[in-house]
């Protein structure tokens, strides 16, 4: 007991001067963000858990999250914010399934956004069931070359590395036939539309793969294993989606605290009925905020679990709930929208926008399945054999 005392009160020190001093020879609100992640990477805290000169300490896990709460208290941007599919839901990906190689090469580009990342798993004919993906890569050489279309694809447009998910066997079963890749966005053989939403924004892309290029290097896990690969990124995605991934703290939309403050402003704290909805966003968000806290826990302790599906789908409907509300809190004023800036346009712009929070990540119907499955013990969907070959499957047109 003694020495574990001393081993933690040690751990801390080192934690707690690795932080004082780059927040010292590089102050975060006067540092470039991109100057200042490089900077805390190669402090060790990055990843802390990592080896040293990996962009770690070789510390226990834990301590990530006095790191990054006391780099948030001195004005310092989250990297998750910067690079949100590469570090929230890539990163974890590579550290697990990765190669020590594979890791060298990527880790830190991502971290630091010098590469932003997107995830090309999604197609017209296989979005909740993600398992029925058709894009195919045959082997070429050492490597691969990928043929397909991707859509749903966010940062499409901006990113320099694609995490794709592509079909190698056709007659293995769905789930066995599947490789995960890093593909460069780059090349001329891809290519990236947007897709424009109710917003007016386009954050989403479709993506045309035709004989894309991807060197066996770039494959993350061993061939037609990359549905396992996928289920830790997925499961990450969830975590980061719900606020509980460390820089995301509400899944696109008002903050409660600032809509209490404009329903006092505006006199609508008055009306009992609304001030009692008002409170009710409240209670709830202070639920998920608590909830999340957990589930960070549990994610910087290894694989995340079901926790961050079931706080996913808390989270997507709940910001729903809280952009209607801010809609009844300001009236006709909330209607106001400058269509050269639709950004500018809140809370119109983020009562239209949470509509997509139900869809990205996994529908809801898609993670309450989840939850029904694999934290309530209830029976799998009907469907065929699991050991049907995907080529036998019956596909959307």
């Amino acid at each position: 007991m003694v020495s574990d005392y001393y081993t933690y009160m040690n751990q801390e020190e080192v934690v707690l001067d690795a932080v004082a001093s780059l927040i010292r020879t590089h102050p975060p609100t006067e540092t470039p963000v991109e100057a200042f992640f490089g900077a805390q990477f190669d402090a060790g805290l990055a990843r802390v858990d990592l080896p040293v000169g990996r962009g770690g300490l070789g510390l226990d896990a834990h301590w990530q999250r006095l790191i990054d709460d006391r780099l948030r208290a001195a004005g310092a941007k989250s990297p998750v914010l910067r690079n949100p599919v590469g570090v929230g839901m890539g990163l974890p990906t590579l550290l697990r399934h990765g190669t020590p190689e594979q890791i060298e090469r990527y880790h830190r580009p991502a971290f630091t956004s010098t590469e932003l990342w997107c995830q090309l798993f999604s197609e017209p004919g296989s979005g909740s069931d993600l398992a029925g993906l058709s894009t195919r890569a045959v082997r070429d050489g050492d490597g691969w070359r990928v043929t397909g279309q991707k859509v749903w694809t966010s940062l499409g447009h901006l990113a320099q590395i694609g995490m794709l998910l592509a079909r190698t066997d056709p007659d293995a079963p769905k789930h066995r036939g599947i490789t995960f890749f890093l593909i460069d966005m780059t090349q001329a053989a891809v290519e990236v539309r947007p897709l424009r939403q109710l917003t007016g924004d386009a954050e989403f892309n479709e993506v045309f793969l035709t004989d894309a290029w991807v060197p066996d290097s770039a494959r993350i896990g061993a061939v037609d294993d990359g549905w396992n690969v996928a289920r830790t990124t997925l499961a990450n995605e969830r975590v980061t989606l719900s606020g509980a991934g460390g820089g995301i703290p509400r899944v696109g939309g008002r903050a409660v605290d600032e809509l209490i403050a404009g329903a006092r402003s505006t006199g609508a704290w008055e009306d009992p009925l609304l001030r009692d909805d008002v409170v009710r966003r409240y209670v709830e968000g202070e639920v998920i905020r608590f909830a999340n806290l957990r589930a960070r826990r549990l994610r910087a302790a290894g694989q995340p679990g079901p926790e961050g599906s079931m706080m996913k789908l808390a989270q997507a409907l709940y910001n729903r709930r809280l952009q209607r509300t801010a809609m009844r809190v300001l009236g006709d004023a909330g209607t106001a929208w400058d269509p050269a800036d639709p950004r500018g346009g809140d809370p119109a712009h983020g009562l239209l926008r949470a509509q997509a929070n139900t869809i990205e990540g996994g529908t809801s119907n898609v993670l309450r399945n989840v939850v029904g499955e694999r934290v309530l013990g209830l029976p799998r969907e009907p469907g065929p054999a699991p050991d049907t070959p995907w080529s036998a499957l019956p596909r959307n047109g």
